[in-house]
This record gives C-alpha cells, sequence and structure tokens, in this order.
C-alpha cells in the first residue's frame, strides 16, 4: 500500500518519456542507418525509429548486429520499421514479394536490430473511397498480421500499425488491433494524420492510448476555411495543437511509450472539405460527437504565418532547393526536440 500511494502522489511531469525521432524527417539527407543512428547519437536522443527497410545498406545479421552495437554505444534503443502491408490498398507496391513476406522480413530484422516494435501502416485516403469498402481493407490488414502471429510473438517484435495519411480513423485502427491480437499487435499513434480524417489528435490519443508502442509526434495548424478546415503540419511548439496539455495526458494514458517526432514541414496546407456532402461518403460510420471536438479545434485555430520552403512542387528541384530542404529538414526537427526536452521536460540521455 505504501508503494501504491508513493506511485499516486507521483507527478505526472515526472514520469520519464524517452525522446527520439522517426527517420522520414531527414527524408533528404538519404542517409542509411549509421549516418542515422551516429546524428540520433550527437544529440543525446533516446531512440530513433529507422523508418524504411531500405535504410539498411545490408540485410546480413552481421551488418544488422553493427547497428544494433552502433545504437548501444549511445546508450540508444532503435524501433523497427516498413511501409504499407495491406495487399489491396492503393499503397502497396505490386512489386516483390507477398505481403507476409514482406512482414517477415521487417520483423525479423527489428529483431536483429534490437527493436521491440515494428511500425507498418494500412494505406492511405486514397483507399476511402476506392472500389473496395475501407472495412475490406482493415480484415486484409488483419489477415495479414495473424498469418505472422506465431513468429511476431517467437521475436518479441510487437506489430505498431500506424494511422496513416487518411487512410484509418481511430476507432478503425483500434478495431485491427482488437481483431488482429493485442498480444502482438499494438499501434504506432501519430498526431498529425488525424486531421485528414477530420479526428482530433486528442481524440486518436484517448482511443488508442491502451494499445500505443510508439509514436510519430508532429504538431499542426487547423483553422476554419470556406470549404470546411484547412491543415498544415508544423515544427513542434508552432501549432494550434496544445502539445503541453497533450503531453499531459500523454504520459498518464502512455507512459511506457517512447516519443519519436516525425517532423514534415515542407507541405502546404491542406483542405479538409467537411462542408461537403461528398467527403463524408468516406466516413459513413464517423462520430458526431468526435467531430464536434475537430469542428471546435478549427474554429481556435489559425494559419501557419512562418517562412517555410515548400518540398512537394511539380517539375525538377535545383540543387539549391535540395539543400535548402535539407536545412530545413534539420533545423526543424533539432528546434522540434529541444521544444520537447525544455517544453515538454521529454528526453533521458541529454541530461546525463
Amino acid at each position: 500500500m505504501p508503494a501504491l500511494a508513493a506511485a499516486q502522489q507521483t507527478p505526472t511531469s515526472a514520469i520519464p518519456i524517452k525522446l527520439g525521432f522517426d527517420t522520414y524527417s531527414l527524408r533528404a539527407f538519404k542517409w542509411k542507418a549509421p549516418q542515422l543512428v551516429d546524428y540520433a547519437g550527437s544529440l543525446k536522443l533516446d531512440t530513433i525509429q529507422i523508418s524504411s527497410l531500405d535504410e539498411y545498406e545490408s540485410k546480413e545479421p552481421a551488418y544488422l548486429r553493427k547497428i544494433k552495437d552502433q545504437a548501444a554505444r549511445y546508450h540508444m534503443v532503435l524501433d523497427g520499421g516498413m511501409g504499407c502491408i495491406c495487399p489491396s490498398s492503393h499503397s502497396f507496391s505490386k512489386i516483390g514479394p507477398p505481403a507476409r513476406e514482406r512482414m517477415l522480413e521487417g520483423l525479423r530484422i527489428a529483431r536483429a536490430v534490437g527493436a521491440k516494435a515494428m511500425r507498418c501502416f494500412m494505406g492511405s485516403s486514397a483507399d476511402r473511397t476506392g472500389p473496395l469498402p475501407i472495412e475490406a481493407h482493415m480484415e486484409n490488414t488483419i489477415n495479414v498480421f495473424k498469418s505472422v502471429r506465431s513468429e511476431a510473438l517467437d521475436l518479441g517484435v510487437k506489430i505498431a500499425i500506424e494511422n496513416h495519411d487518411g487512410d484509418m480513423q481511430a476507432s478503425e485502427v483500434k478495431t485491427i488491433i482488437e481483431e488482429s491480437g493485442k498480444d502482438y499487435v499494438g499501434s504506432n499513434l501519430d498526431t498529425g494524420n488525424p486531421l485528414w480524417v477530420a479526428e482530433d489528435p486528442f481524440v486518436t490519443l484517448e482511443t488508442l492510448a491502451p494499445y500505443v508502442v510508439t509514436t510519430h509526434i508532429r504538431d499542426s495548424v487547423l483553422f476554419e476555411h470556406p470549404r470546411g478546415a484547412a491543415g498544415q503540419w508544423v515544427v513542434l511548439g508552432d501549432g494550434t495543437v496544445d502539445f503541453v496539455r497533450f503531453m499531459d495526458r500523454f504520459r498518464e494514458l502512455c507512459p511506457k511509450s517512447s516519443m519519436q517526432l516525425e517532423l514534415i514541414t515542407g507541405r502546404p496546407p491542406r483542405i479538409i472539405p467537411y462542408l461537403e456532402p461528398d467527403f463524408w461518403k468516406a466516413f459513413p460510420k464517423a462520430s458526431a460527437a468526435e467531430f464536434a471536438r475537430f469542428v471546435a479545434l478549427a474554429k481556435a485555430g489559425h494559419p501557419y504565418m512562418g517562412a517555410m520552403v515548400v518540398e512537394d512542387v511539380a517539375g525538377t528541384k535545383p540543387a539549391i532547393m535540395t539543400e535548402a530542404l535539407k536545412e530545413q529538414q534539420r533545423l526543424d526537427l533539432e528546434r522540434s526536440l529541444e521544444y520537447a526536452k525544455k517544453k515538454l521536460n521529454v528526453g533521458i540521455n541529454w541530461r546525463a
């Protein structure tokens, strides 16, 4: 009882949360795993998520063991990662082995580098309006997960499915986790993607909290637009999401999860046209109560007025643009990490 009482008196802000980043944050650099680990180590981070299997120069055990040992020298742990694993999704590459084999490769590589979680995703917003209903893609994803259950449990690596780029609302991700089996499937909680499914990031957190094993933490601005709302991803602390309050809630609900920043600046605002009837064809089962929270967030928001180099433009980019994007990604990530450390009290290694 005394121990329980002491735990209850521990302030939420004192709960240690590991800090790192998802390697997509530095996509313009095209770095491989050794460079990414060294960079994270130089910043005294606790963890990074190597989000693509292509970031490994080799899949051989000796090479992967070197990556694990390299991270260990920095007292840093790794998350595994791979891409789309739903064979019916628009995002699934038709070139390569079947989904089950891809999953097994990702799980084995994650285990080899010492990861306890491996991020993957189902699809994108295109899957909500295609010839198959979203439920069919969800069922196909569940079937893939079930096909690797025994291997995932044997390897000790938890599959962490992301709420990705408009593919699913949190309740749908929860369905996949529950129906697959929460003993080996969890959530890679993304805080930027809820905007594209008209969901407040707090709703996403509260729904998926029992399953969260790793994260993509990203700030956003959300504001009213004549067609509904518009959103844009920004540096942590520059957005209209109250991240001080978010982290208090995160610590309360997900005290054992790491905080992996995934910075995706350099993209223009994106419209969420919820005032148009066609928008709701993609979300026939959306909760009115949850949507009301999203509308309130949009009404309280405002556009981002800072400078930003935009990367998603048509045509060939001149070399100077590539260098500008690199510098923007590095600075935006480091600014966000600093905000997380100093304002959100996140990170362990940097205090040592």
